[in-house]
């Protein structure tokens, strides 16, 4: 095995192999013009890259708003490229100064204005005239609420919306009314505008959609559709009392009216449309074409799905409302209402937008818009709101007097008749169905029967109904205080459960008057159930006992109003009270100083007395029971056998 040994040799080798590396290094090391090159080169590099990728990421991503737009630098060669690409024929608008988030403010003596530069719309609306229950302003468009677009394609195959878009704002008069001229332009000559025509102490926007030269720039043979949509906020102290009379109600194919669903979510698609209303209870929201839209998608979604959380909005309306071009340019004329729900109001525009106002239908509308609505304005004319209540329902009790006459007259011949029909029915205790017969040929005779005096009753229905609509839809009543009530179109809490505690079915508070008219009821209930019950007899074999029933009623309806009106309008509660005070002042005089039951026995025999001939009513009935006891005499006879 050879032995290493150490090479000096090698040694030196690599040592002068080292320093030959270095030399070369120094003497091909840069000079400092060559250094300074060099990163000047870098950074150019880097500044290359970077514009590489922001190029990359603005030619890829979607720009779909004009906010996108303007972040876009017009000076930037490139990036102006890419507004073309985006935008075509509507970039111009984007390059001009009125390119930003700007607002026109505008005011007549009923109305407050903005119309935003980004879109061309309205971007608040405040009513001058009103305030909620907490003293603020009333708006109907305000912090994003609403959004009011038209979506077209272009003939280069671009989709755009108006939203998105930026207009040149102008404000001019023309005589006393304020024009305010909203335009998306494509030069200095061609543009699409909205146009808005303010008058003075008008809640009516004339509003035209129109464009000029845009004919070879809009896609007519594509959808052009106009979309709003509406967040309604909440004005009243309840908001679920509000959200019952906010709804969306349309008239269509003529004089049509209808509405989308009061408490659900719905969706209509609707054709020849000629106004449509995002009613706020006591506030509207209305469109009003000059000619019907041919064809409106409208739909209603309910936001308050918790009282105690949703109390900011009630309902998102929406509608897609296709456009038709002429000659290739937008020309569509429509009026734009901002205003109280007020009947008055609106039956000054003389286009049916009254009936927006929901006062009841058929009969029960009518009753109100013939007789409540000019009634109770001629007397709110010269008398306090609930004097005027109260005047009302005097007159109404007044003329639905004979009613209770005629139902106290007929409980007072059935009270006499008592002590023959307990005869009879003893008689023929075996016999319901002869029973019956004799009954009915007794009460005939003497001109006396259950049903004259449930028919009266029936005829009061009407009325309350129409009254039951009227009140809670009586834009007069609104803010008008009475007693302790600061609000006859909301309810009279007298005291407020404190720590947000609340009664389901009944509410977080106590109101006074549905207290006060319960207590009426029941006194009144009590008297007159008492005397029904005293004149009835025993109940018939399969038949439920009434006399049961009318006593739990005694009960169940002022519990009922109790409950239920604690959170309605407490005008409606003080007409209840006071017309059920009224119902048993009437009832006292008339069953101690207008009825006498020695005469009313005496018209009782003399009727007797007379051969009575069978209305057409009375004999089908009593031959009816004459088939049904032969019938029952046959099945008796085959069981016999």
């Amino acid at each position: 095995m050879e032995e290493k040994k150490f090479d000096i040799n090698s040694v030196i080798g690599f040592i002068l192999l080292f320093g030959i590396m270095i030399w070369y290094f120094y003497q091909n090391q840069p000079t400092p013009e060559e250094l300074e090159a060099q990163k000047q080169a870098e950074t150019e590099k880097v500044v290359a890259e970077e514009k590489a990728k922001k190029a990359e990421k603005v030619l890829t991503t979607k720009i779909t708003t004009a906010e996108d737009y303007s972040n876009v630098s017009a000076s930037d060669s490139l990036q102006q490229i890419v507004i073309q690409n985006k935008l075509g024929a509507f970039a111009y608008a984007s390059t001009l100064p009125s390119a930003t988030d700007a607002t026109t403010d505008v005011e007549t003596e009923l109305l407050a204005l903005k119309f935003n530069n980004k879109g061309g719309h309205l971007s608040e609306v405040r009513l001058k005239a009103f305030v909620d229950n907490d003293g603020a302003p009333i708006y109907l468009v305000k912090d994003g609420n609403t959004n009011f677009n038209i979506n077209f394609s272009t003939t280069d195959n671009r989709v755009l919306n108006t939203e998105s878009l930026y207009f040149q704002p102008t404000v001019s008069k023309s005589g006393d009314n304020t024009i305010v001229s909203m335009r998306l332009k494509v030069s200095e000559t061609r543009y699409l505008e909205y146009r808005y025509d303010l008058k003075p102490n008008d809640y009516m926007i004339d509003f035209s959609i129109k464009s000029q030269g845009l004919d070879n720039v809009v896609n007519s043979s594509q959808e052009i559709n106009l979309d709003w949509k509406l967040k309604g906020y909440s004005h009243d102290e309840s908001i679920s009392y509000e959200n019952r009379y906010t709804r969306l109600t349309y008239q269509h194919e003529g004089d049509k009216i209808d509405k989308l669903a009061q408490m659900n979510d719905d969706e209509e698609l609707v054709s020849d449309v000629s106004w449509l209303s995002y009613r706020q209870h006591f506030f509207s929201s209305i469109l009003v074409p000059d000619s019907p839209f041919k064809s409106v998608k409208m739909s209603s979604i309910d936001l308050v799905k918790d009282e105690e959380i949703d109390t900011v909005f009630t309902k998102l309306y929406a509608s897609k409302i296709p456009l038709t071009l002429t000659g290739g340019d937008f020309n569509k004329s429509m009026g734009l209402y901002f205003g109280p729900t007020d009947a008055k109001t609106l039956k000054v525009y003389d286009k049916n937008l009254e009936e927006s106002i929901p006062f009841g239908w058929g009969i029960f509308g009518w009753i109100n818009k013939a007789v409540f609505i000019p009634l109770f304005g001629f007397l709110s004319g010269f008398l306090p709101y609930g004097i005027a209540i109260i005047v009302m329902t005097i007159l109404v009790k007044i003329l639905l007097s004979f009613v209770q006459y005629k139902q106290f007259l007929s409980q007072a011949k059935m009270k006499i008749l008592k002590p023959e029909l307990d005869a009879i029915r003893a008689k023929y205790k075996d016999n319901k169905l002869k029973s019956q017969q004799e009954t009915m040929a007794l009460q005939n005779k003497a001109g006396a029967s259950p049903l004259s005096g449930c028919l009266p009753g029936l005829m009061q229905i009407p009325v309350f109904y129409a009254l039951f609509m009227f009140f809670p839809t009586a834009f007069d009543l609104r803010q008008k205080s009475f007693l302790w009530a600061d609000d006859l179109s909301s309810f009279d809490s007298i005291y407020d459960f404190p720590n947000g505690f609340s009664i389901p079915f009944y509410g977080d508070h106590i109101s006074l008057f549905p207290i006060l008219a319960a207590i009426a009821i029941f006194f009144y209930m009590k008297m007159t159930t008492g005397q029904q019950t005293a004149m009835q007899g025993p109940p018939q074999e399969g038949m439920p006992d009434m006399s049961k029933m009318m006593k739990y009623m005694i009960y169940f309806s002022p519990i009922l109003m109790l409950v239920f009106f604690n959170n309605y309008a407490s005008g409606l509660s003080l007409y209840y009270f006071i017309s059920n005070l009224i119902s048993i002042g009437i009832m006292l005089v008339i069953k101690n100083y207008i009825i006498d039951e020695e005469k009313v026995l005496a018209k009782i025999q003399v009727s007797k007395s007379k051969p009575k001939k069978q209305n057409r009513f009375q004999k089908k009935m009593a031959d009816m029971m004459e088939q049904a006891e032969k019938q029952k005499q046959v099945q008796q006879r085959n069981k016999k056998k």
